[in-house]
């Protein structure tokens, strides 16, 4: 299996892991009175699984994200920029002649 499907298949489960995380601590901490919704309702338990895949895509985008771009600078050994030559700045200004326009 290619390199970044490994990368991609790791950090989704690191980010659907930290969504469970984050719907139980949203349930423990009873936010918005959602355990008392979630289990006096007939489809509580779709609510979670819902709230969970929903967040649990968020986050594992998020997480592959801030991984792809932390690799940039390991390959980047020389800290050579660009040129960077100065601009010619001139330094009189020159007279710029604008047709007038008649208006009335």
């Amino acid at each position: 299996m290619p390199k970044l499907i490994k990368l991609y298949i790791t950090q989704a489960i690191i980010g659907f892991v930290i969504s469970a995380a984050f719907v139980g601590a949203l349930l423990y901490f009873n936010v918005a009175n959602l355990w008392h919704l979630v289990t006096h309702s007939d489809v509580g338990i779709l609510a979670v699984v819902i709230l969970w895949v929903s967040n649990g895509i968020v986050f594992a985008g998020v997480q592959f994200a801030i991984t792809i771009m932390s690799m940039a600078g390991k390959d980047d050994d020389d800290d050579q920029g660009g040129k960077r030559d100065d601009l010619p700045v001139l330094s009189d200004p020159l007279p710029v002649r604008v047709a007038a326009s008649h208006r009335r």
